[in-house]
């Protein structure tokens, strides 16, 4: 992966050794294999009384954030690996990008996910209703993302719900450097591959690792597992 910008205020990892709280080494994994672009994620509103589609505000979100680097859709095209007219569509809400888009456009413009997904509304404590929940599902639905926290400004920590099927495995690009990700397994077992190097966690068991390398995670068993993880970057907040 390119590199991209580290935050001067900000400490970077000193360290890209992933630390086990209480795991066991895994055995081999079958080999993943690697999901289409326009095939990553789509977007599910489980409530219908869920705020619309984010669509509108990526586009808002993306168009803001290049101006403010002085990037042209086609400088910013080069830098991302995604084409010209996709960012165009996506700018003008005419295009619902997908999960693996997202993350290439953030990496290019050096912000955090939530940069792009935010819609920037201020205010006090804020109730986040599971049935109401926006989720991030895999192309073949036995990954599923929630977000466990209010898309209200972006931020430099994130919190997550992951649920991942039996059998189910899901790969993950490398994130910007020096972002990190602890994990904890609620419900199950689960084996993260972390540049090659596994590790396999029970129900109570914990990992903490570098995410700006390739990384892995699968259900190697018959019952779902689910996880909750805090992903930190290193990033400032745009």
């Amino acid at each position: 992966m390119r590199s991209v910008r580290q935050n001067s205020d900000l400490p970077a990892a000193s360290s890209t050794v992933p630390i086990a709280l209480d795991v066991q080494q895994a055995g081999p994994v079958a080999q993943a294999r690697e999901v289409e672009e326009d095939e990553a994620w789509t977007y599910e509103v489980a409530h219908p009384d869920a705020p619309s589609d984010l669509t509108a505000v990526v586009g808002e979100n993306l168009r803001r954030l290049r101006t403010r680097r002085g990037l042209s859709l086609e400088r910013l095209s080069k830098v991302s690996g995604v084409s010209r007219a996709m960012l165009g569509q996506i700018e003008l809400g005419r295009s619902a990008p997908t999960i693996n888009v997202l993350w290439k456009i953030a990496r290019a413009l050096e912000v955090p996910f939530s940069a792009l997904v935010s819609n920037r509304a201020s205010g006090g404590p804020m109730l986040l209703r599971g049935d109401r929940a926006k989720r991030l599902t895999s192309h073949d639905g036995k990954f599923t993302s929630r977000a466990l926290f209010p898309f209200d400004s972006p931020r430099t920590v994130e919190f997550y719900e992951l649920h991942l099927a039996p059998l189910g495995i899901e790969n993950a690009d490398p994130h910007p450097p020096g972002t990190s990700e602890n994990i904890v397994v609620s419900q199950g077992t689960v084996e993260i591959s972390v540049d090659g190097q596994r590790f396999l966690l029970a129900t109570g068991d914990a990992l903490v690792f570098q995410a700006d390398v390739p990384h892995v995670y699968r259900n190697p068993a018959n019952v779902d597992s689910l996880m909750y993880l805090v992903m930190t970057y290193s990033l400032p907040a745009p």
